[in-house]
């Protein structure tokens, strides 16, 4: 075996000598063109029925392999353009130690990435992304979550990746004496041409953009489109467009901002018996909310925000019956039948329950640096009121910026991993729900000790990746401990206790609660959005809160406005939510859902689907059947259009303006 694979490395490079200074990365092409069809071959095994369904693999495997060209000529790039000052006879040995080092580090990220690729997937039913680069930032978070739950995949990664690097070594090591075949002159004769061609191949098209993710974008379901990729072009690429994101949404289209504020009014009037608008240059989207239950003390807020627990886990909503005492107390309250998360994160969650700001393809604004100073919250609003405001967690509150925004746009005060004395259970995200609930007891009863109004978010943790929760609260659903759905059934547990005591408290009569789903888990899907993994619970009681089910359509944004209004707060705001306690809830209602690059909009159940560099996608959503289905354009589709199109590019042009904000005080 030895032998062979000697005598096939000579064999190669008896060929690849005769190209000179460029051997060494013929030879990471034709390496990395193995990697790359051989990993994506094995996704597309793997997927077959998913792929089955929209595609099929010889599409796929074709239009990957123009993919990986791309690819490789951006890994020819830094030492092609080395190539007139170094790969000549009085550096010849700088340039053989230079590209043996290059072409084995690229070949290892490149091994590395794809190892890792099966995991990211079946976590984020993509391909590495933007997400895969953020989350480098929490390595505590994310080394507990891999060791917890990712074991077999984290020592298949390093240990893949080791063996991956010795083997190239081996195969790089004769470059390490070859001398050098090709005069001077030759070389750099040659090189503009070489580097013209690797221009062109880096472009992947002669039009007059050049190739983007989007250009592969060959079926509805967005995992499959990202198989046709490489998980490195796909990370270089997302890494790219962090630049653009504040014109993000200008993606699917542009308008004049006048138009834009025009449509967006419109469509508020159309959906809102409660919008009254107030003409303000500084802040556009400027409304006045006139309470619909007057108080002569208004109530206290508690929003409870559930980590990923999505409709799939409500029996009553179709799903998997793990949620026994949130379906208790949806009879106590307002229950929200048809609630839709505006994105896939939990930071987009925190975005529209909490600022009430509706969701770009960009990051959240609780990462983005315009924001984290005078950006509107319902902390900066009830701040203002003379309410005291609180954000409680049970893991570090600097994940993904939480706290850096909370504390720079109205919240005093935050509970994190470090405020809790003998946790009954610490996991990988920090304490356990059942910790995180006593402790909002324990401040939501001092904070009405006090005699002061209070704002306190809760956001738990334990329905998270890799589901860790403290033995003997629940009877399992699933035989193995450590799945979602027992977590999401010891979350419910841990919420179910927190009310049993809330409700027996003093401040129970006074306050207004709120419990939502941040996002659904694993949103994916062959769908262009998957809209049934963007339908949450959500559920407002507490207070003088009657029963009732609300069935009319609504998003997540429409929370945070409601909830002023049945609080008893007049006040003008930013927001452009629904106030769901007016008019008719059995009225068509609207919502909109950002997937990856594709922003769903809805309208009873009509959907228009935007996405760049293609024509609007229509369909219809069927909610009983859990079904979206591709249809016709309908009569008014242009102006269905517009108000999408109006209503994607609206954030982005709020944030980029600096124009979400809270009023001064007066």
């Amino acid at each position: 075996m030895t032998r062979l694979l000697t005598h096939s490395r000579a064999s190669l490079w008896a060929i690849a000598r005769n190209f000179g200074p460029y051997a060494p990365l013929l030879v990471m092409s034709l390496v990395s063109l193995v990697i790359f069809s051989l990993s994506r071959a094995g996704l597309v095994a793997w997927q077959y029925e998913r792929v089955g369904a929209v595609s099929n693999w010889q599409e796929i495997m074709l239009n990957g392999l123009r993919v990986d060209s791309i690819q490789i000529g951006l890994m020819w790039l830094p030492p092609l353009l080395l190539v007139p000052l170094l790969a000549i006879s009085r550096f010849w040995r700088v340039w053989r130690g230079f590209t043996y080092f290059w072409v084995v580090l690229c070949t290892s990220l490149v091994i590395l990435l794809e190892l890792a690729t099966p995991g990211f997937i079946a976590e984020y039913d993509a391909r590495p992304n933007r997400l895969f680069v953020e989350y480098l930032k929490y390595p505590h978070e994310v080394l507990s979550m891999l060791w917890g739950g990712f074991r077999g995949h984290l020592f298949a990664g390093v240990i893949g990746t080791l063996l991956a690097t010795l083997a190239m070594g081996w195969l790089m090591r004769p470059w390490l004496k070859q001398e050098q075949r090709w005069t001077n002159w030759a070389t750099w004769l040659t090189w503009p041409l070489i580097f013209l061609a690797a221009a062109l191949v880096i472009r992947g098209t002669v039009s007059h953009r050049p190739a983007n993710p989007a250009m592969f974008s060959r079926t509805t379901d967005s995992m499959v489109n990202s198989l046709i990729l490489n998980s490195s072009w796909s990370l270089i690429h997302a890494v790219y467009s962090l630049k653009h994101e504040s014109n993000s949404s200008e993606m699917y289209g542009t308008l004049p901002d006048e138009e834009i504020y025009r449509i967006v009014q419109e469509t508020r009037t159309r959906f809102d018996a409660g919008f009254n608008p107030v003409p303000n240059a500084d802040i556009p989207t400027l409304s006045q909310l006139i309470p619909t239950r007057v108080r002569e003390r208004p109530l206290n807020l508690v929003i409870i925000l559930e980590e990923s627990l999505g409709a799939t886990f409500v029996k009553s909503l179709g799903g998997v019956p793990v949620t026994p005492n949130l379906e208790k107390l949806k009879e106590q309250g307002w229950w929200f039948e048809q609630m839709y998360a505006t994105g896939t994160r939990s930071v987009r969650g925190i975005e529209a329950v909490v600022t009430g700001f509706q969701p770009t393809p960009a990051q959240s604004v609780v990462k983005l640096s315009l924001s984290q100073r005078n950006f509107f919250t319902l902390a900066s609003l009830l701040e203002q009121k003379g309410y005291s405001t609180e954000f409680i967690y049970g893991g570090e509150s600097h994940f993904d910026n939480m706290v850096g925004f909370f504390m720079g746009n109205g919240f005093q005060r935050e509970q994190d991993d470090d405020s809790y004395d003998n946790p009954v259970f610490v996991g990988s995200w920090g304490v356990s729900d059942e910790d995180l609930f006593n402790k909002a007891h324990e401040e939501i009863s001092a904070s009405h000790a006090s005699g002061r109004p209070f704002f306190t978010l809760v956001f738990t943790s334990s329905n998270h990746a890799p589901f860790e929760f403290p033995d003997g609260r629940i009877a399992l659903h699933d035989p193995v401990k450590a799945t979602d759905n027992n977590a999401v059934k010891y979350a419910d547990y841990a919420l179910g206790q927190f009310f049993e005591k809330a409700q027996q408290s003093d401040y129970w009569k006074d306050t207004l609660f709120i419990v939502v789903a941040d996002h659904d888990i694993r949103v994916h899907g062959h769908d262009m959005v998957p809209i049934n993994h963007f339908h949450i619970p959500a559920l407002i009681l507490g207070a003088d809160i009657e029963p009732r089910k609300i069935k009319t359509i609504a998003s997540q944004i429409d929370l945070p406005v409601t909830a002023l209004s049945l609080m008893g707060i007049e006040a003008q705001h930013p927001m452009t939510g629904r106030d769901l306690s007016r008019g008719d809830d059995s009225e068509d209602g609207r919502a909109m859902m950002q997937f990856e690059n594709n922003f769903a909009w809805m309208e009873g159940n009509q959907v228009v689907v935007l996405r760049p560099g293609k024509e609007p996608a229509y369909g219809t959503w069927n909610l009983p059947h859990k079904k979206f289905s591709l249809a016709s354009p309908p009569e008014n589709s242009k102006d269905f259009e517009s108000r999408a199109l109006a209503n994607s590019l609206l954030p982005s042009l709020l944030y980029r303006e600096r124009r979400y904000h809270v009023l001064p005080a007066e």
